[in-house]
């Protein structure tokens, strides 16, 4: 299966453009900035237009696949013709513009030696004519240089515009579709049999609730709802799990870090999560900082405007975080419990690659997914997300989804995207290789969440007497075999 050849954008396809910086991050996400004419900055952190006029059609079908505008892609042609064509006269005409200046400097010159050295009357005329003239020709001239230069900012800044509706161009393989077009790919492990164990299962919130490990009332007392305490044992099991799950990475390689929750626009931005949803972040006002639902986010920020060196492999990274996010247009969805939740811990990994290499590595995240929920015991099966469920910055997707009882359904408890080089376009993250400065790729994945988690753990493995087994990966972690009423 191939990837497109997003990662063929090099610096030298505009050479104007020696580097990434913080203003133009700052033009993607809509801060107004004071553009580099031959460089266009504003399209630094979009998609590779030289690779959308090459292929047309590859990002057509992608937004069909997507359910998106495929006439987006005519609209940011005849944008980017625009703009070329301004461009264009722009600089032809700053040149005519530098070349009369000399012109004018030459006649005014020929005018001033010539009073000094005591010309007749007729000839200074004549030359202060000339070189009247030809001030007047520059003035009309710089005016023209001007409007030319707004002109082109204008299409510099629809064309932007225009090329942040487009997602990422997805992968050859990906289902078309929206959420319910994926691909089962596995299933793992075998849906409990209650009735031959004797008794119906409780859902998680019972079980918790009984265990005294979960407190809702409290959460929506000093918060609201869909906020929650964990409490005692609850607590517990949520630090075991980020703790295996950060012990995992580690064992793989991957560097730990601890990430700002706070980011700002450009990053938020740079990483895809404002072009289509900003409804359903958190904003301060006042800051213009955002509360991050991932720490995609800030890991995709780490190496912004950074040139890489990768010719020792990929740089793999993890970050457990607390997590927020708004829920908007989730209103009745999973009202009962902390399936749904505005706050939540999360441990993620992040790497970067090359863009040839992006594909092994979306395996291997995926593999570390499912064995983390090997250890846990529960039954999971593993999809091929849609094209429409990709969110803008993917070009391929894998979830895993756990199997809950008393719903007797899968649901979503991990997820692995290979964005190609989408973020990294926009971030300015590049890498030098023979001679030639190249995007990267960038690839993420959720090694464990909670309380989602612990929604299919409980459930799983409840006992009919309303304590809880312990996985045996977790119990180092935990410090005994089951969960208790009474237990701390």
């Amino acid at each position: 299966m191939a990837i497109r050849p997003l990662g063929s954008f090099t610096l030298r396809n505009y050479p104007e453009q020696g580097r990434f910086n913080r203003a133009s991050r700052a033009a993607l996400a809509g801060i107004p900035i004071r553009v580099r004419w031959g460089g266009a900055d504003t399209l630094a952190g979009v998609i590779d237009i030289k690779w959308l006029r090459d292929h047309p059609d590859a990002v057509r079908a992608s937004q069909v696949a997507r359910g998106e505008d495929a006439g987006l892609v005519d609209a940011i042609l005849d944008a980017d013709k625009r703009r070329r064509e301004s461009l264009a006269e722009f600089e032809q005409r700053r040149a005519e513009q530098k070349a009369t200046s000399r012109d004018v400097g030459a006649a005014m010159g020929q005018f001033q030696a010539a009073k000094k050295a005591g010309e007749p009357a007729d000839v200074l005329a004549r030359l202060e004519g000339t070189a009247n003239a030809a001030r007047r020709f520059a003035g009309e001239l710089s005016d023209r240089v001007k409007s030319l230069e707004a002109q082109a900012a204008e299409a510099d800044t629809q064309l932007g515009a225009l090329m942040r509706r487009v997602g990422n161009v997805i992968i050859d393989g990906v289902p078309a579709g929206g959420e319910d077009d994926f691909v089962v790919l596995e299933t793992r492990g075998t849906p409990r049999d209650f009735a031959a164990d004797g008794f119906a299962p409780r859902d998680h919130l019972e079980i918790l609730e009984g265990l005294g490990a979960v407190d809702m009332a409290r959460g929506v007392k000093v918060a609201e709802s869909r906020f929650y305490y964990l409490v005692g044992q609850g607590a517990r099991l949520e630090s075991a799990l980020m703790n295996l799950a950060l012990a995992t990475a580690y064992d793989n390689g991957f560097t730990q870090l601890a990430v700002p929750t706070l980011v700002n626009r450009p990053t938020m931005a740079g990483a895809g999560f404002i072009d289509a949803h900003e409804e359903e972040v958190y904003h301060l006002d006042a800051d213009d900082l955002f509360l991050t639902g991932t720490s995609e986010v800030a890991l995709a920020g780490f190496h912004a405007d950074e040139i890489l060196d990768l010719s020792g492999g990929p740089k793999r990274y993890c970050a457990q975080s607390t997590c927020y996010r708004r829920e908007a247009g989730s209103y009745g969805k999973d009202t009962r419990g902390i399936i749904r939740v505005h706050q939540f811990q999360k441990v993620e990994m992040f790497v970067y690659c090359r863009p040839e290499d992006a594909e092994a590595e979306h395996a291997r995240l995926l593999g570390f997914e499912k064995a983390m929920l090997d250890l846990m015991e529960v039954p999971y099966r593993v999809i091929d997300v849609a094209a429409g469920d990709l969110g803008g910055p993917a070009a391929r997707k894998f979830d895993c989804e756990a199997w809950v009882p008393t719903q007797e359904k899968y649901r979503e408890v991990t997820s692995t995207s290979n964005c190609t080089t989408f973020q990294a376009r926009r971030l300015g993250t590049r890498e030098k290789r023979d001679g030639r400065t190249e995007i990267v790729a960038t690839l993420n994945g959720t090694l464990a969440t909670s309380p989602r988690w612990l929604v299919a753990l409980v459930e799983n493995h409840q006992n009919a007497d309303g304590s809880v087994t312990v996985p045996a990966a977790l119990q180092p972690y935990l410090g005994v075999e089951k969960l208790v009423a009474g237990g701390r």
